[in-house]
């Protein structure tokens, strides 16, 4: 086989001016379902995944020989040559979808003129690990190779270097197979196009093509590293894409090609269904005395708290509003104890949450009340006492001036630091890092919550008085 660039060149031309003028529109692959019911392999050793191309309309698909050579192998191989221009067509519209690469396989949906989707997979075979052996010592023993392909080229004197070793790179005649959704049985437009698509992708990356013959870029790489340190040499450059600052693997998969693989990966399971009611905690009893330190009625407290939660998460997660909603943040431990004291768990359970928390029985007590007033914020305004910023002071300040209109009494208050406490009374505003205002009474030497917060000062003051 010869290899050289200008052999390439020379060869027949791979699309005609009149192939580019009969360009039609077709609508790009959307996020629909693949028509055919075959699924995407899962267990796979490497993949990689490239979003939808644009459009390329009076472009030639592929500029770089080895390119080239790939479309030379399809149209070789195809006996169709009215598929093949249907293809370029499909291909020059932007009408294949996510292209995944794998060993041996290429896969993507491709949408017909009457808009129907096939799935289109073009196997090319892989090398075997004794010609891989051989390549990536052939590689290692020179380091203008390593450079090149760690800077996307493949120089034509590797492959021919490969070639003179018995590893043939490149594709010929015969060497690209197809399986089409539409039943075709030799290439087909939907799989011509996704060569041609596949073309543009391999002008970027000649590692999609090692990837083809069964090695990924890293596990390419990591073998020259080996092989070159054996040398007494390094492969390595800049750290690879797939690589964190400290050059180990990125954990993950990139979110880009997460997304661009929607129409190739199989649908999503069901959600499962909503459950109306928590399931009963088990009776842990049974006649068999608990282990030394094992509290039972508390186990079963917690088990049946843990189903209510499950719960509750489940309906959230099937709500319409769940995909615009946050994550709420993780409760503290101290948070969490005042929680499970909310659902009222009797006198000894709360007595050990109350000792695990570091509150006793009252502090507890107003640590619940605050909890079922406001959840977190409200527990922080009980426990928290902190300065306001200048800026926030002075707007604090600024509204308490402006809740009461001409006329009404107002009353005396005394700020200390985000307090602000009636003076000859026992009703206090607390202001909350969020903003609001939150009322509070003393009750036998304690402050105590005494309602929700309001966003007016005044009338959190005034609830408090009506209350009282």
């Amino acid at each position: 086989m010869n290899t050289s660039e200008d052999s390439w060149k020379d060869s027949t031309p791979l699309e005609t001016a009149a192939d580019t003028a009969e360009d039609t529109a077709i609508d790009t692959p959307g996020d629909a379902a693949l028509d055919s019911p075959e699924a995407a392999p899962v267990d796979v050793p490497v993949e990689r995944t490239f979003a939808a191309l644009p459009a390329a309309r009076g472009q030639a698909f592929a500029r770089s020989w080895w390119g080239q050579a790939w479309l030379k192998a399809l149209e070789d191989t195809a006996l169709d040559g009215q598929q093949l221009k249907l293809g370029r067509r499909h291909a020059r519209a932007g009408a294949v979808g996510a292209v995944s690469v794998r060993p041996g396989r290429i896969t993507a949906v491709v949408q017909d003129r009457d808009h129907t989707r096939y799935r289109s997979d073009v196997l090319l075979q892989q090398l075997g690990a004794a010609d891989w052996d051989r390549f990536l010592d052939l590689v290692a023993d020179q380091a203008g190779h390593i450079a090149a392909l760690l800077d996307r080229d493949m120089p034509p004197i590797l492959v021919e270097d490969a070639a003179a070793a018995g590893i043939e790179l490149l594709p010929g005649i015969g060497d690209l197979e197809s399986e089409c959704s539409c039943e075709a049985w030799d290439h087909c437009a939907h799989s011509a196009a996704l060569c041609y698509q596949l073309a543009r992708l391999l002008d970027q990356d000649p590692f999609v093509l090692l990837l083809l013959r069964g090695l990924g870029e890293r596990e390419l790489l990591d073998e020259l590293q080996a092989r070159s340190a054996s040398r007494g040499e390094s492969p390595a450059g800049e750290a690879r894409p797939d690589e964190n600052a400290a050059g180990q693997p990125a954990a993950g998969v990139p979110a880009d090609e997460a997304y661009a693989a929607r129409d190739i990966l199989p649908p999503l399971p069901a959600p499962p269904p909503l459950v109306e009611t928590p399931g009963e905690a088990p009776v842990l009893g049974g006649g068999t005395p608990p282990a030394p330190g094992v509290d039972v009625a508390a186990l079963e407290f917690l088990i049946g708290d843990a189903a209510a939660r499950a719960q509750r998460l489940l309906a959230d997660a099937l709500s319409t509003w769940h995909p615009d909603d946050p994550p709420p943040p993780a409760l503290t431990a101290s948070q969490d104890a005042v929680r499970l004291a909310a659902a009222a768990p009797g006198a000894a359970i709360s007595e050990r949450l109350a000792a695990g928390s570091g509150r006793d029985a009252r502090g507890l007590a107003l640590a619940v009340r605050a909890w079922e007033l406001g959840g977190t914020a409200g527990l922080a305004v009980l426990e928290e006492d902190w300065t306001p910023e200048p800026t926030a002071l002075a707007r604090a300040t600024d509204r308490l001036a402006a809740a009461w209109e001409d006329g009404e009494a107002r009353p005396r208050l005394r700020a200390t630091r985000n307090r602000w406490t009636v003076v000859g009374g026992h009703a206090q505003l607390r202001y909350g890092r969020d903003g609001r205002w939150w009322p509070y009474r003393e009750e036998h030497g304690q402050w105590a919550p005494a309602g929700p917060p309001s966003d007016d000062p005044a009338s959190a003051l005034a609830a408090l008085s009506a209350e009282g």
